[in-house]
């Protein structure tokens, strides 16, 4: 009996969810251009290297902080800042990673 009632509902889930899918085909976002896409692909990746960068950067800072003068805390903190200045080097350097991709795609 257990199996029975197992299968009905796994068969009226999959139909709901057929009938879900059919309904949302409708498409939300369209890119116009190339150029948009590599725009929208340069401020994404800016945006989550700065934010790392200042996670790391935080990290860092609390590492020194807390470290009281232990010379291994103060190693990795000095670590976590060089980490957080490498990220923040390459989310500048996005904007000419994007030109270059724009140059080798011909938008």
């Amino acid at each position: 009996m257990t199996e029975v009632v197992a299968l009905a509902l796994l068969l009226s889930a999959s139909a709901s969810m057929s009938v879900a899918h059919a309904e949302t085909t409708q498409v939300l976002a369209l890119a116009g251009s190339v150029d948009e896409v590599l725009t929208n692909i340069r401020n994404w990746v800016m945006g989550i290297l700065a934010g790392l960068a200042t996670v790391f950067l935080s990290i860092g800072g609390v590492r020194y902080v807390m470290g009281g003068g232990d010379p291994g805390e103060i190693e990795k903190a000095k670590t976590s800042f060089k980490a957080a200045g490498i990220g923040y080097a390459l989310a500048a350097l996005a904007p000419l990673v994007v030109t270059v991709l724009k140059g080798i795609v011909g938008a």
